[in-house]
């Protein structure tokens, strides 16, 4: 019986060996599709990277009112306002080209692991595309999201965190995970944004 065991152990060992294992799929937003393994497949050397861009507190002279978001598109920080003119400054990334959009809205609603339900448009755009993914590291929106009013937008977190900073998304304002957890601590639904080109 000891010998059987053995043989069977060995071999599924064996076929573990030979039988490819699949990749998570990740989104890519450049590519605007799910790719194997993400950007580690298309830019080899970029898996492990996170954003080099740090959380800081800055002077900040405003009149907007402490717990505004100020959203600073062609810099790519956004500013939580605080007290005595200061206000928190986070990296970001923005839409793409054809995906930047500016307006004054309010967080209506705030979520942890938010599942994806991508837009039709994006659908349209990306065949292939899940209708639904539940949350998760690996799904697009990161550990927090807080939507944007009535729009399409978000303020979320990321599973690719070296895109903060540049312009890659359809529209969503993006941070690292550690960032929208941070922001999502401070925020309340009814806050306002404001998002400038």
């Amino acid at each position: 019986m000891k010998r059987i065991i053995a043989l069977l152990v060995a071999a599924l060992a064996s076929v573990s060996l030979v039988t490819p294992t699949s990749a998570a799929l990740v989104y890519v937003p450049e590519l605007d599709r799910f790719v194997e393994g993400g950007y580690a497949s298309i830019q080899p050397g970029t898996a492990k990277r996170g954003s080099t861009i740090r959380r800081t507190t800055v002077d900040y002279e405003t009149k907007l009112k402490p717990g505004t978001i100020v959203v600073e598109t062609s810099e790519r920080r956004l500013y939580l306002v605080l007290d005595d003119g200061k206000a928190i400054k986070y990296g970001i990334g923005v839409g793409r080209d054809g995906f930047r959009w500016s307006g004054t809205h309010s967080i209506t609603r705030k979520a942890e692991w938010p599942a994806w339900t991508p837009p039709p448009q994006m659908r349209k755009r990306v065949p292939g595309l899940p209708a639904y993914m539940e949350g998760g590291p690996d799904n697009p929106l990161g550990a927090r999201a807080l939507y944007i009013g009535s729009t399409l937008y978000r303020l979320h977190g990321t599973s690719e965190p070296w895109t903060i900073g540049q312009a890659v998304s359809s529209g969503c304002i993006r941070l690292t995970n550690e960032d929208i957890i941070d922001l999502y601590e401070r925020v309340q639904v009814g806050s306002r944004v404001v998002v400038r080109q």
